[in-house]
């Protein structure tokens, strides 16, 4: 399928070329300089993550209960510690075979495809590694840094507003973070702290499941007169308010 996307853009004129940012323009200044470029986007990345923080905050009602006390009152049983159980070489060469046969690489310079190949000859040490980490409880720094580079999306290409980041992490890190979060996958499933509702984090979920279950819920409330869907309509204007009436008469008819 990729391959398909890829002949169809080239005959498209379509293709996309490496970066190559030239210049930016900064306060009706012209910035040429390439250190003062990956200053300048690495400053505004920063501050872009600052503000959609900000924002979020912003939004949080600081009257609400505090979410410990809300898992305390929730979950008054207490749940039994998760168990960091060590790494067999199998499980590690599970997890490398599970990652995309792919040449972009982080900092090191060390792709999935060359794990991949040298699989048969890195296994034991780096379960070692991962044992170690897990034992611990540290995560190596070094594996904490990620190259950014700016993808530019449309417009004006001087414009530094125009450029999302995307952020490429070493493929030992995935490695343990696959490691960890199947470990810590299975204690949440072992220990039902996951609200089934949650659909996006269940494996064989997905957010169309979640649809289906609103609609059917809603379906449901009307065909049964439910306090709970007229109060639904009332305060929020309803899922009907944004139909016209002739639609609202047929969902009325289900």
């Amino acid at each position: 399928m990729k391959s398909t996307w890829e002949i169809i853009n080239e005959e498209k004129g379509e293709t996309k070329s490496g970066i190559d940012i030239q210049s930016l323009v900064i306060n009706n200044n012209v910035i040429i300089n390439q250190n003062k470029i990956a200053n300048i986007f690495n400053n505004h990345f920063l501050s872009v993550a600052d503000t959609v923080n900000s924002d979020n905050y912003r939004h949080i009602n600081t009257s609400m209960t505090n979410p410990i006390n809300t898992l305390t009152n929730n979950f008054r049983r207490p749940f039994a510690k998760i168990s960091w159980q060590y790494a067999s070489t199998y499980q590690i060469e599970k997890i490398i075979k599970s990652l995309r046969t792919k040449n972009a690489c982080g900092y090191d310079e060390i792709s999935n495809r060359i794990i991949k190949l040298t699989a048969p000859f890195i296994i034991s040490p780096l379960t070692y590694i991962c044992n170690a980490v897990l034992s611990t409880g540290c995560f190596p720094d070094r594996l904490k840094y990620a190259v950014v580079k700016p993808i530019f999306k449309k417009g004006n290409k001087q414009e530094i507003s125009n450029y999302r980041p995307i952020y490429l992490l070493t493929s030992f890190s995935k490695i343990i973070e696959k490691l960890i979060y199947a470990r810590l996958h299975a204690h949440i499933d072992m220990n039902n702290i996951l609200v089934q509702k949650q659909y996006r984090f269940w494996t064989h979920f997905s957010t169309e499941q979640a649809a289906v279950t609103l609609i059917n819920s809603i379906l449901t409330a009307m065909n049964n007169r439910e306090e709970s869907w007229y109060l639904l309509n009332k305060r929020l204007g309803g899922p009907t308010a944004c139909l016209d009436t002739s639609e609202k008469r047929k969902i009325a008819c289900l």
